[in-house]
């Protein structure tokens, strides 16, 4: 990831845990401790055997490989590290070299996506683990070392330490994705495509930018209509097909508590596109299992003047934009 890119999504991050806190294990981090040096860090790999190792501090964003070790200086009581990888890309996590007191209150774990606002991504509609499978809990595990895996291309670890000089070291690797599911992209600008192979299961491309979102293929099993359709009030829209498109827009991460605004249920080649001013837009596939669903789309930063002009009260424009 590019310094540049690293720095859009580190303030991001920092943006919206600043609103209402990371979760409620995050409450009152000290984010300004070093961060400009998260965005100097040079990444960079001189060679295929060079592993990468430096400090990892407690409100960190890691996207790439290697070893990151904490040590506590103090009280450390509400730590978080966000963890990403490319779209086609997995997250294996794993801790060595652990000195903390679980029996004094410390604590660390490692969740299957990202918290953020409260809010989860994947949401609960769209993981197939139930919610309490996607956490590792270091202090419950009773092995000397805990490992987990990300389900989609972004991970988390958070963590409390009351001791100084107590710490751990968190090895992340990469590994390749087939058929990749629930993405957080890296990048304003882009195209993907997203397949599902015969599995009732909901993927989500999310874009956290305003954007316009250019859909150049779809393929779906059941073809219902012609035509983009505007979500303007609440109706049932594709949602009854089964297999369907939809583009939502809002300003957290769980698209469960995101606004619709199109949907397609039908197979497509050529363009449909919408432009989408909120702090975060997404792509959700939605199968029923019974055929092979196929998207392709292509995304692009909205420029300044093409951002909605905030309306009380109109749906169109729910998103807020300053």
């Amino acid at each position: 990831m590019s310094v540049a890119l690293r720095a859009q999504l580190l303030l991001f991050v920092i943006s919206i845990s600043s609103r209402t806190g990371l979760s409620r294990y995050i409450e009152d981090t000290k984010a300004e401790d070093g961060l400009y040096s998260l965005l100097s860090v040079d990444q960079k790999r001189e060679s295929e055997d060079f592993i990468f190792r430096r400090p990892l501090r407690c409100l960190d964003m890691l996207a790439t490989e290697g070893y990151f070790t904490f040590v506590a200086s103090q009280p450390q009581l509400a730590c978080a590290a966000f963890i990403i990888a490319e779209p086609s890309e997995v997250v294996s996590m794993e801790l060595s070299d652990v000195n903390i007191d679980c029996s004094a209150g410390d604590f660390i774990k490692m969740f299957d996506g990202w918290v953020l606002k409260g809010e989860k991504f994947p949401s609960r509609q769209d993981h197939q683990l139930p919610l309490h499978q996607r956490y590792t809990d270091y202090c419950s595990s009773g092995a000397p070392g805990a490992t987990g895996r990300s389900s989609q291309n972004v991970a988390m670890i958070f963590f409390r330490i009351h001791s100084p000089d107590s710490g751990f070291t968190l090895a992340v690797r990469k590994i390749h994705n087939p058929f990749p599911c629930n993405i957080m992209s890296q990048s304003p600008e882009g195209s993907f495509t997203m397949v599902m192979p015969h599995q009732h299961r909901n993927c989500s491309f999310s874009i956290i930018y305003p954007v316009e979102i250019r859909m150049t293929d779809l393929s779906l099993g059941q073809a219902k209509s012609n035509e983009l359709s505007p979500q303007r009030q609440a109706w049932a829209g594709c949602s009854g097909s089964g297999d369907y498109v939809e583009l939502l827009g809002g300003n957290g991460v769980d698209t469960s508590m995101m606004l619709p605004m199109a949907d397609l249920c039908f197979s497509l080649t050529g363009l449909a596109q919408m432009k989408i001013g909120c702090d975060n837009s997404v792509v959700r596939l939605v199968s029923s299992g019974n055929y092979v669903n196929r998207v392709s789309f292509q995304y692009r930063l909205l420029e300044q003047r093409e951002l909605p002009k905030s309306r009380e009260n109109a749906l169109d424009n729910f998103c807020s934009v300053e």
